[in-house]
């Protein structure tokens, strides 16, 4: 029993490789706005990269969300999650810009 409750959790690496990556995925787009030499396209695409990719390490190092057979449900919960918000989001903007246009004519 003990061996199938530390295969749920991380080891001491793990969170430490989580939040060193964490925090160098912080430190990049801060210093990037600070220092001021960027433009606002580059700002914006290094912002939305980083972000995803502390997602990802979030879901990875913490969150222990991987292939294995325990987390199967937690992966299949949170790509419904994933899944709703997005058709969520998309509806919305496509139907405020049908409305837009409607209100233009």
């Amino acid at each position: 029993m003990s061996h199938h409750s530390e295969a749920a959790h991380g080891s001491m690496k793990q969170y430490t490789i989580g939040f060193i990556l964490s925090i160098i995925l912080t430190v990049i787009p801060f210093g990037m706005v600070m220092t001021g030499g960027f433009s606002r396209e580059m700002l914006l695409s290094v912002i939305g990269i980083t972000a995803l990719v502390q997602v990802l390490v979030q879901l990875i190092f913490f969150l222990h969300m991987n292939s294995s057979e325990e987390q199967r449900w937690n992966v299949i919960a949170f790509t419904y999650t994933i899944l709703t918000i997005s058709i969520l989001l998309i509806g919305s903007v496509w139907v405020m810009n049908y409305l837009h246009f409607n209100m233009m004519i």
